[in-house]
């Protein structure tokens, strides 16, 4: 009994500190809200829209160097004196400007992407129509990532007009093959090596100004990316004698590829830590958070190991910040009803955590695989790419500059999910910071490869005084 009533007391008091340690921080709401400017807005709409109206659909292993071509000459329509004074240079489609500084000690890459993800279901926008309508610009692309790459050009192109001559070296990367991993962005990254250039900041998509970004979190914040999860492509592979349907057999493929998926969902092999950078982040959006919420990631001292424990059980989202995560995206078995497969097939998505990177995560799975006689094949992997520091120069240059063109917005660091085309960079830049100046609410993010992608085109003025602020205030940060 003393014992229960010792825990209980230690149970209060530790319950007691972590309310008074809560309502002794102030809360924060991040409050930043586009201005309603179309007459600045309406104009770069209507850039993005002819961007959109190009369909610039890539598709792996093709050379669809023409078809880009056709593209560029959209851009030099678009962005004259970006053309006209910068040194262009093509490579298979891609492309990568120079602007010369007054020094190249520190220069500084801009990227995003041309091609797009092929279309499929049914929009209530043609996808290729770049309509300008409901306050949105429609169609494949807008959001990934011509409306990024429409706003870095027109930055360039409005410091040109007013004779801005840079402090460090401009560079302006945009590949065409960014959506399948393609040779693309290598290319401009060889192109790049050759000449010597390590760029001190590169400055790619991925996170971005996410409305909402948890439960219990409102506003829209600055998540500014500082690595990408590792990821791969596995095939399970269960092998048996066949036969006829009408007398089955135990231990079938189908049987042991099923009890395998029922194994991995039931019981998570994976290990679930709360890294640095995933707590820095936690922390930051804190303040903004409804009280129970704000009550928890305000004391982590306390709920840390309850948050690991817990919350990849009930949420997805929870998980994929935690731990590595595997999903099941595909089968094959025979090709007939009343046919038992020689050789059934399982293909999984894998996304490593840096606390369990490629090589652990994979034999942890594999030995699991093992167990129900299946054999395994790597389809295509990589690790996590470099972790950059979040209190780092690099890091918080693109944090201040967010907060001075985005007044009112709230900053985290952010380890993405997805992959960008930043990864090919890493080999040459130790700062590849994932962050696109776009407001993505909920809609912008469904439309994201989904159906009925739009963006909504009051955020294009800040994009641009983003991309601006970069490039003006670069000799600052040094």
């Amino acid at each position: 009994m003393k014992i229960l009533i010792g825990i209980l007391l230690l149970l209060l008091a530790l319950g007691a500190a972590a309310l008074a340690h809560t309502l002794m921080i102030p809360a924060r709401k991040s409050d930043y809200v586009p201005s309603k400017d179309d007459a600045r807005a309406l104009p770069y709409a209507e850039k993005l829209s002819r961007m959109v109206k190009y369909d610039t659909i890539s598709y792996p292993n093709t050379d669809q160097r023409e078809t880009f071509l056709g593209y560029h000459k959209i851009l030099a329509e678009l962005f004259p004196l970006v053309h006209a004074r910068l040194d262009k240079t093509e490579i298979g489609g891609s492309l990568l400007y120079h602007w010369k500084g007054r020094s190249d000690d520190y220069p500084v890459v801009l990227m995003g992407h041309q091609d797009v993800v092929p279309v499929s279901g049914e929009w209530t926008k043609p996808p290729f129509s770049g309509e300008i309508s409901e306050g949105k610009v429609w169609g494949r692309g807008s959001v990934d990532t011509k409306c990024s790459c429409m706003a870095f050009f027109q930055a360039v192109e409005e410091l040109l007009a007013e004779g801005y001559e840079p402090e460090q070296d401009i560079w302006l990367s945009t590949s065409c093959t960014e959506e399948w991993g393609g040779p693309g962005c290598p290319a401009l990254v060889e192109e790049l090596r050759g000449r010597g250039v390590k760029p001190w900041l590169v400055c790619d998509e991925g996170g971005g100004l996410y409305t909402d970004p948890m439960m219990g979190i409102k506003g829209n914040f600055a998540m500014i990316g500082i690595s990408e999860k590792g990821r791969a492509n596995v095939k399970f592979i269960a092998r048996g004698k066949g036969g006829h349907a009408s007398t089955p057999q135990k231990n079938s493929p189908i049987e042991r590829l099923s009890a395998f998926v029922c194994d991995v969902e039931r019981h998570c092999p994976f290990r679930s830590e709360m890294e640095p950078e995933t707590r820095a982040m936690l922390e930051a959006l804190a303040p903004a958070a409804s009280f129970p919420i704000r009550l928890i990631l305000e004391n982590l001292w306390l709920f840390r190991y309850p948050i690991e424990w817990f919350t990849p059980r009930i949420s997805g989202q929870a998980a994929a910040m935690l731990r590595t995560t595997i999903t099941f995206t595909m089968a094959s078995g025979s090709n007939a009803y009343n046919v038992m497969p020689q050789e059934a097939t399982l293909g999984a998505n894998l996304r490593f955590v840096h606390h369990q990177d490629m090589k652990e995560s994979l034999e942890v799975i594999r030995r699991i695989a093992a167990k129900y006689d299946l054999e395994m094949e790597v389809v295509h992997g990589t690790a996590c790419t470099r972790m950059i520091d979040h209190k780092g120069e690099v890091y918080r240059y693109v944090a201040d500059t967010a907060a001075k063109t985005f007044p009112g917005c709230i900053s985290s660091p952010y380890i993405l999910t997805a992959a960008t085309d930043a990864t090919f960079y890493d080999e040459i830049c130790n700062n590849c910071i994932r962050f696109a100046p776009i407001v993505y609410g909920q809609e912008e993010k469904k439309g994201i490869h989904g159906v009925n992608e739009a963006l909504r085109y009051d955020c294009l003025p800040g994009a641009v005084d983003f991309y601006k602020n970069l490039i003006v205030d670069n000799h600052k940060a040094l």
